[in-house]
Order: structure tokens, then sequence, then C-alpha cells
């Protein structure tokens, strides 16, 4: 390949990666797709060179721009795909709290190579979702340490950041994210998805975001993808920028410290 090349198969690789899995586990696309398949030789060199620099951010000074991050956790599922999908459509990021259980049960690793690839941060949120603060703090390790194995023999990455289930953390908690080397991300915007599955409710509690927030959502249930759209439609008309959350701080955090909002 020609050396001028290489910048325009980069951009189209990008631009276009999806999966096919992702079309056999939707069947009703909330967007028109259109299917597009990738040799694996291709994407394994694409992870190979965001690992070295990962994570790979952009340049935002979010203390003058209006950022928000939105996070979604428990992942990956059924419906992350289609969630792909719409933020590549946008040219939004986010970032994936992932669950060790539902990475190991990810076919292939594709949906978690997927996330990487297409520059979203992927981040810790432990091997069973336990409330981390009743646990040992052996068993803890343990949950995160799991998690951090499996993540990085799938895509190189070694992850920086976690997120504990629940919210659940203590000082025994945080003694371990900083053995571990994790900064602990929670929240300042919840949109408590989880409980009321009705996609309006999602978006009109995730449009109330302000700059600097870091917005709670979930992966795994329909209602909340299904928002999504409406959610970047508006908060984009308010002139923000959707950042990661390494990107939304400009820096690398702190591990064992907790980061609620920038």
């Amino acid at each position: 390949m020609r050396v001028w090349a290489l910048p325009l198969a980069l951009l189209a690789l990008v631009a276009c990666v999806t999966y096919s899995v992702a079309h056999h586990r939707r069947a009703e696309p909330v967007l028109p797709l259109r299917p597009v398949s990738i040799d694996p030789a291709t994407l394994a060199k694409r992870l190979a060179s965001l690992q070295a620099g990962w994570p790979r951010s952009r340049k935002f000074d979010c203390a003058r721009i209006k950022c928000v991050a939105l996070t979604f956790d428990d992942g990956p599922g059924e419906h992350t795909d289609r969630l792909l999908d719409m933020l590549s459509q946008r040219a939004a990021r986010a970032t994936f709290f992932v669950i060790g259980q539902m990475v190991a049960a990810d076919e292939g690793g594709h949906t978690v190579r997927r996330i990487v690839a297409e520059g979203h941060e992927i981040a810790n949120h432990s091997w069973s979702h336990p409330p981390l603060a009743e646990l040992p703090r052996e068993a803890v390790r343990r949950e995160l340490a799991d998690t951090q194995k499996i993540v990085e023999q799938i895509t190189g990455i070694r992850m920086r950041m976690m997120r504990p289930p629940f919210g659940s953390t203590d000082d025994g908690v945080a003694a371990v994210t900083r053995s571990e080397g994790l900064a602990q991300i929670m929240w300042n915007v919840d949109t408590f998805d989880w409980r009321d599955r009705a996609a309006s409710r999602v978006v009109h509690r995730a449009s109330e975001a302000k700059p600097g927030s870091i917005v709670l959502l979930h992966d795994i249930h329909r209602s909340t993808v299904d928002a999504v759209p409406e959610v970047l439609d508006r908060l984009s008309r308010k002139g923000y920028t959707f950042v990661t959350v390494s990107e939304l701080y400009g820096k690398t955090l702190a591990a064992g410290r907790t980061y609620t909002e920038r």
C-alpha cells in the first residue's frame, strides 16, 4: 500500500467497523445500517496500533468547552452493538464499564474488541457485580484482577479505571483499587434506567447533564439504548461534546481516588 493511502485506509476502517454478529442480535434496527464485514487480521492490526498509546484521547479542553461523559455499565450485552452503531453515526465517544462474566460470554470477544477499536474507553466493573464494600479485600482483588485479565487477553488493553457495582466502596475497596492501579469512577447524573425501563425518562434525566457531568447508563437495557439517539441530539443542541472519562479530565487519573464529575 502506498504511504499516502494509509491514513485514508485507517479512517475508512474506523468509520465502517461493524460485525456480522451485531446483525444477528437485533431483529429491528433503529437506524438503517449497511452490513460491512471486516477481515480479522485487519482488526488485529488496528487493535495493535491502539494498544501502544491507549487510551486514545482526542484533545479537548473541557475546562473551556461543554463536555459530558456518557458511561455504560454491566455489558457487553445483546444491545451493545446497536449502541455502538448509534455512537459511530454521531461521532460520539463513551466509556464502557464491563463485567468480566459478560466479557467471557461475548462471542469471540467481538463486542469488546469493537469498543476499543472504535475509540471508546473500556473500564472495569468487577467480575460478577457484587457490592464490593461487603467483601473481604482478597475477594475484591479477585473480582477486579480477573476482569483485568480477560479484557487484556482479548484486547491487549490494561484498564486504568473501575466503577464499583452499586457505588459500593469504602477505604478497603479504595486500597485494593490503588494496588491494582485503578481509579474509581462514580457519577453525578443517575438516569435510573435500571429501575424505570422507559426511554422517555432516560432521555429526560440524561439531558439534565451539566458541563463536566458523568452520566450513568446501562447498555444491557433495550430501553436505554432506544433513548440514546435523542439523548445525543438534545445534548448536541445544547452545545455538548461527548467525551470519554479520560478525555473529560484530560489527564491520567490517580489510582484509588474517587471521581464523580469534573
